[in-house]
């Protein structure tokens, strides 16, 4: 394409797709524990198949994958392995304390490229995370003392490209 082409934007957005194990375990797990919410879905002899989930302005797509018969598919190695989601948040902080309010089992934040980050995976092996920018240092320095952990030491937020001993 020519510098001074334009081009029509027919792509609106990229939604990722996971084959799961079990989909009433998953859609739970996305519903319950997450906050998801169904967008779409497609419903085969009354058993859901097939799932667009929603969260704020994110979405991915769920669906089992057929164990027998000519469309039969089974995972070369495990479900979700090496794959992740990075979920760009307002305050990846105060969405951690709401799951873990929920039972879910994350990671503790902690700053890693100027963003605070807690990861979980989902039950086929799907890693998320959820980041938010690190903000200001007043800001952090409460959020820290809130919880009794203060380290003036911490690394920056202009330090790029590495994780901080910064923990909450």
């Amino acid at each position: 394409m020519s510098a001074g082409a334009k081009s029509i934007p027919h792509v609106k957005q990229v939604v990722p797709f996971f084959r799961v194990s079990d989909m009433d375990r998953s859609v739970r797990f996305y519903i319950d524990g997450l906050g998801f919410t169904i967008k779409h879905k497609w419903v085969v002899d009354e058993k859901l198949r097939w799932c667009w989930l929603e969260l704020g302005g994110a979405a991915l797509m769920l669906q089992t994958y057929i164990k027998d018969g000519p469309h039969a598919w089974a995972p070369a190695g495990k479900l979700g392995e090496e794959v992740s989601l990075a979920f760009q948040c307002e305050d990846a902080v105060a969405l951690y304390r709401e799951y873990v309010s929920h039972g879910l089992d994350l990671s503790e934040p902690e700053v890693g490229n100027s963003m605070w980050v807690t990861t979980l995976l989902d039950p086929d092996g799907y890693r998320l995370e959820f980041e938010s920018l690190h903000g200001s240092a007043g800001r952090n320095k409460a959020l820290r003392a809130a919880d009794g952990v203060l380290n003036p030491s911490a690394t920056s937020v202009d330090t790029p490209f590495a994780y901080s001993s910064e923990r909450l």
